[in-house]
């Protein structure tokens, strides 16, 4: 998503930007390592930050303890990240229960009031965008994701016709012009939600940025990793959110629900058909939003305008209608 692709925006750096494999130093060197003295399992340990790479509207830090083989990562969080709903009490609290369930990273530390997110490093390969498409793939994401929907409640809400929403109040408040894409995209949204609200399904813990970016193949499990936008949600999205963010085909997408739900219910495959739209009509106006608070050199009025242009297209065909339908269960 919501654009790791492109970048989230977190605000100008304390230091100069770090490139993946360099070695932190300067003052927010020092400002971790005293934050992280405070951790029982790091207190008086000779520590080394190095920067790695995929994290732009966070940044996080490979963490080494001089004479140990234990490895962390750091994640800082970004300035204004909470415009975008983002907050890091319920990021740590769904860190814990994906973690509990196998698949999140076991969380170390969660530095308060800095707010800074430590967990154990994951050993693992990352998984391509090739990689996604292949039916074993497929399968462990859909088994990654059950564990996942199936595990403890967390704090917080993701709603996404809710968020849009909000996305759209808060960019005109900053200024920025919403392109006249959105009422259109909003009626669609207005029919897809009325044809879920016919046939609700239970809110279930959800990651809800499903990209293969925040994936890590440790050889037995799918882990998934960044759960900044994770809430109590409806499960159909991050199924959707997958599907979309990678363009499965629908022959892909019947694979990934096989493994995650077993024989298809087709009022669900529906769902899941629906919520392909939902998830870049939420990342079209992560893009509108961004144009009002972002200072990385991104495009967003591009980011938004492809979203926007996929959602309307995808919205336009016989699936979709047939979809709307399936999911209210007609």
């Amino acid at each position: 998503m919501v654009g790791e692709a492109v970048g989230r925006s977190g605000g100008p750096p304390r230091d100069p930007v770090t490139r993946d494999g360099d070695e932190l130093r300067g003052p927010l060197r020092a400002e971790l390592v005293a934050a992280m003295q405070r951790v029982p399992e790091l207190a008086g340990a000779e520590l080394t930050l190095t920067a790695l790479s995929g994290g732009i509207t966070n940044r996080n830090f490979l963490v080494t303890v001089g004479g140990r083989p234990d490895r962390y990562v750091i994640r800082l969080a970004g300035n204004d990240t909470h415009l975008l709903g983002i907050s890091r009490e319920v990021e740590h609290a769904a860190t814990v229960a994906a973690a509990g369930v196998g698949v999140g990273p076991e969380v170390t530390a969660f530095i308060r009031p800095e707010g800074y997110l430590v967990t154990r490093f994951i050993e693992g390969s990352p998984v391509s965008d090739e990689a996604v498409h292949r039916p074993e793939t497929l399968r462990r994401v859909g088994d990654s994701l059950r564990r996942i929907h199936e595990g403890p409640p967390i704090p917080g809400l993701f709603i996404p016709f809710r968020i849009v929403e909000a996305y759209r109040a808060l960019a005109i408040a900053r200024g920025v012009r919403v392109p006249p894409e959105y009422e259109l995209a909003l009626a669609i949204a207005r029919r897809i939600e009325l044809a879920c609200l016919s046939n609700p399904v239970d809110l279930r813990p959800c990651h809800n940025d499903l990209l293969n970016a925040n994936f890590i193949d440790d050889g037995e499990r799918i882990r998934i990793v960044d759960w900044e936008y994770a809430g109590m949600g409806d499960p159909y999205f991050d199924l959707g959110n997958f599907s979309i963010n990678h363009e499965l085909t629908p022959d892909e997408d019947a694979q990934l629900f096989a493994a995650y739900e077993g024989p298809a219910r087709i009022d669900h495959l529906a769902r899941l058909t629906l919520m392909r739209v939902v998830s870049d009509f939420r990342e079209a106006m992560w893009g509108v939003l961004q144009q009002g608070i972002s200072t990385l050199d991104v495009d967003f009025v591009a980011y938004a305008g492809e979203h926007f242009d996929r959602l309307l297209a995808n919205a336009s065909t016989a699936r979709f209608e047939r979809a709307l339908r399936e999911a209210a269960g007609d």
